[in-house]
């Protein structure tokens, strides 16, 4: 097929696209996909030949078994909760946009890849592209990596679109007002927590100090989230969850909070992540079910999570105003 129809018009392409999944909740799916995910040099900063031996002498060798374990509880008849919802979020951007804006999902690791998820674009001779990665808080592990698989797949073709990245979105104001409509439902169901905690997924504290600004954009989140709620200082907390190796993070850690608030006084919490466009093992296992367990067996007597914005009306209404300008 040719790259470029001389006689077409101008035609804009979204990609969307979020972390991945595994194809199936199985050690053998999990090998394939962590192989993928952490030989990521966006992931992990370190040598690449002493991380290959610990990567494929140690860590494929152990966790893709307990991985598959874990995802085994979180999956369900229409598959990976994160796959399942992200295409339901693009089936209505897709409606929302009308049919001459071609609107693909395309997973950072995994399938359906960025790779394919472009081709499909270019077959649909897209001369203009926006890529929309699904992480409000830009960071270079997540991002940043997004751009480099979107970079190597067009470094392939002879004609490469015009391109519009959208890097971040944590102070938008669509994107805040959905999070708040959120909480506002959580509220009116279940009443005001002592605490509410924003959980954001971890990454090493060595990123931030190297100029990484993930840390500050969800400090930045979850103030604008804060200040629309009218909470003091004292309602709410920013957190870190899904730490991974032996090195520190970034602090606060969620699972160490949650463990110590019981003996500060704080018996009811509401815990958030503004960090996840969707629902997925990070959120409805660690967050849903460990966390839970940890506040409660410390001496906390009420636990809920207030579930990702998925494909809430406001939050595909947050995301096509996010297109719009670059469309």
């Amino acid at each position: 097929m040719k790259e470029f129809d001389h006689q077409a018009g101008t035609r804009t392409g979204i990609l969307l696209s979020n972390l991945g999944t595994p194809d199936a909740p199985t050690a053998s799916a999990l090998r394939r996909y962590l192989a993928e995910f952490l030989w990521d040099p966006r992931v992990i900063e370190m040598p690449r030949l002493p991380w290959w031996m610990i990567l494929h002498g140690i860590i494929l060798r152990v966790r893709p078994s307990r991985s598959a374990a874990l995802y085994k509880k979180v999956w369900t008849s229409d598959g990976s909760p994160l796959l399942h919802i992200a295409e339901q979020q693009r089936q209505q951007i897709q409606v929302a946009l009308g049919t001459d804006t071609p609107v693909v999902l395309g997973m950072r690791y995994g399938n359906p890849s960025i790779a394919q998820a472009l081709t499909e674009l270019k077959n649909q001779q897209v001369e203009r592209l926006v890529v929309l990665p699904l992480y409000p808080q830009y960071s270079g592990a997540t991002t940043g990596s997004t751009f480099d698989a979107v970079s190597a797949e067009l470094q392939r073709w002879r004609w490469v679109p015009e391109v519009r990245f959208i890097n971040t979105y944590h102070q938008h104001a669509g994107y805040i007002a959905s999070l708040c409509e959120s909480i506002g439902r959580h509220i009116e169901r279940y009443g005001i927590p002592q605490k509410w905690l924003f959980s954001y997924h971890g990454t090493p504290k060595e990123y931030h100090l190297k100029g990484d600004p993930y840390f500050c954009y969800c400090q930045k989140t979850t103030q604008l989230v804060a200040e629309r709620m009218g909470w003091s200082e004292e309602q709410y907390m920013t957190t870190f969850q899904s730490r991974f190796g032996k090195a520190e993070w970034l602090q606060p850690y969620t699972d160490m909070t949650l463990e110590h608030l019981p003996g500060q006084g704080v018996k009811s919490v509401a815990v958030i992540c503004p960090g996840f466009s969707a629902d997925c093992l990070e959120t409805i296992d660690e967050i849903g079910r460990e966390n839970k367990e940890v506040f409660m067996e410390a001496g906390g007597e009420q636990y809920h999570y207030v579930p990702a914005l998925n494909d809430d009306i406001s939050h595909i209404k947050a995301l096509v105003a996010l297109l719009e300008p670059h469309l």
